[in-house]
């Protein structure tokens, strides 16, 4: 019997050891699976607008470059349509304008009956007198205006894509028109322009025309083909910037960055490969792993030792319960340390275990929903507040603002001079407000501030507030800087959302900067 008893006391002993070590077991696990899943989401979201500002950036350069060329062209116009019956003036210009910079492969003139008059470089120059038929030569005959073309087979044999201005005469009858072409199979300013990658991490670009052919590619074999299930590019003519993840033509998922080439309707893409991007996310979670392992260690022992004060009051009363009838057992008893005493104690331990993963996970969660320059709310802390308050029904004020200029800033003193700006402008914004307002940086230059509670007429007098500080508070090395402000408001019972206020706060900050920046406007 003394033996039964010697194993029960064990078996239960080894069974609050192994519910203890689960509990730890389980806190551990869901600590790493938070941080896996917050740390993921932000390699992504970094990832994704990286990618967009790169394609945005590169968009932005090949618009510039369309823009020059054209200009060059338009300028050569001028020059051609007062020599058209001149071919060595013709041939001069041609190659001047093909010699002057790298814009082009060949540059040419052709009538307005489709016969080219001219060509550059002198390889070419056998084909003068011949009366060109490509759909390009066609297109820009038909459109008489300044032109990019689609990609088109040329009568040398070439994938070019052709940049073209009209020659008008003095009285209005178009002559005809000069044009650049880039040929895509071979090297050109668009190779150039984008060839070199400015990322090593994996990331690679492409640039698809309205058609879907593709006019550039790291792979030059796909150059001129036809691009014919993403879902992206089938999206690219109605969205001007943005990021999507998605799988490739290849099915290959990938985090992608998007821009448009207004002046060609030219689609810049920007992506890397998903599997490429969480990469680095083991190493992170190994970190995790090897920094909690020791503290991990010490909270078994700790568990473990208080398993055994655990059991040492169920023994004693054991103890107690088999002499029942021993004139000492009711004082024995009395010293017994209470069992719910105990058992509160394991209930506070693990409860404070708990409110330490919980404080770890809402310190994960406020880092994901703030801004690391300013210390302000990011976006997704603003749509957080923006369902509370509407949720609560509390109307509010909103006050739209972005900093005058500030592309100036950055150009002139360099970026990390642009980051003292906005962390300045955030101090400002913080002595303006109320206790109990919510401020938010929403892009580059861009801020938010959200006043519950308050009317169009207080949101107004703190918006000036704010205006008169900024400009009254110059910042070392840039001198006094200016912001524009839009203000608006959103009822709770007015029956629109609050985007709507947001909506119309952008739109009166886009009034201010029409009306000379520098001031607010309210809706």
């Amino acid at each position: 019997m003394p033996n039964a008893k010697q194993g029960m006391r064990l078996d239960l002993r080894t069974l609050i050891l192994v519910l203890c070590a689960l509990t730890a077991l389980v806190m551990l696990c869901a600590s790493y699976f938070a941080s896996y899943r917050v740390q993921r989401q932000l390699l992504i979201d970094h990832a994704l607008e990286a990618n967009r500002v790169y394609a945005a950036k590169l968009a932005a350069i090949t618009e510039t470059y369309i823009r020059n060329a054209l200009q060059q062209l338009a300028f050569s116009a001028g020059v051609q349509r007062q020599q058209l019956a001149d071919s060595a003036a013709l041939r001069a210009e041609t190659d001047r304008v093909l010699g002057q910079s790298m814009a082009f492969n060949s540059t040419f003139v052709i009538d307005a009956n489709g016969v080219l008059l001219s060509v550059s470089p002198a390889h070419l120059r056998h084909l003068v007198g011949g009366r060109m038929q490509s759909p390009g030569v066609e297109e820009a005959l038909h459109e008489r205006r300044p032109l990019v073309s689609t990609p088109y087979v040329s009568a040398a044999n070439n994938l070019v894509v052709t940049l073209s201005q009209p020659i008008f005469g003095a009285d209005g009858r178009y002559l005809g028109y000069v044009a650049g072409s880039l040929y895509l199979h071979e090297r050109n300013i668009l190779n150039s322009l984008l060839g070199e990658h400015f990322y090593k991490d994996g990331s690679y670009l492409y640039v698809v025309d309205s058609q879907r052919r593709l006019l550039y590619h790291p792979n030059p074999q796909r150059v001129g083909t036809v691009v014919q299930s993403n879902s992206l590019i089938n999206q690219l003519g109605t969205l001007r910037n943005g990021t999507r993840q998605l799988s490739n033509s290849q099915g290959v998922e990938m985090l992608a960055g998007f821009a448009t080439v207004p002046s060609a309707g030219w689609g810049v893409v920007a992506q890397q490969p998903l599997t490429r991007t969480l990469t680095p996310l083991g190493d992170l979670i190994l970190n995790v792993v090897g920094t909690s392992a020791p503290l991990a260690l010490v909270g078994f022992l700790l568990l473990w030792w208080l398993a055994l004060i655990i059991a040492q009051p169920l023994w004693q009363l054991a103890a107690g319960a088999r002499t029942m009838d021993s004139p000492e057992t009711a004082e024995h008893l009395r010293r017994v340390p209470a069992w719910y005493f105990e058992a509160a104690e394991l209930k506070r331990a693990l409860l404070f275990g708990l409110n330490l993963l919980q404080e770890r996970i809402g310190r994960l969660n406020r880092d994901a929903q703030t801004d690391p320059l300013t210390g302000l709310v990011n976006r997704r802390g603003l749509e957080f507040s923006l369902a509370l308050l509407q949720a609560e029904g509390r109307s509010f004020s909103a006050i739209v603002l972005d900093i005058d200029h500030f592309k100036r800033v950055n150009d002139n003193h360099g970026h990390e001079v642009g980051d003292q700006v906005l962390r300045r402008l955030a101090e400002l914004m913080r002595s303006c407000c109320r206790e109990g307002d919510l401020l938010c940086r929403t892009g580059g230059e861009e801020f938010l501030m959200l006043l519950p509670g308050a009317g169009l007429e207080v949101a107004a007098n703190v918006a000036e507030r704010l205006r008169l500080t900024v400009q009254d508070t110059p910042v070392e090395p840039v001198g006094a800087v200016t912001v524009s402000l839009g203000v608006a408001r959103w009822d709770a019972k007015g029956g629109n959302e609050p985007a709507d206020a947001l909506g119309a706060a952008d739109r009166a900050l886009y009034q201010a900067k029409q009306q000379g920046r520098n001031r607010v406007v309210h809706a």
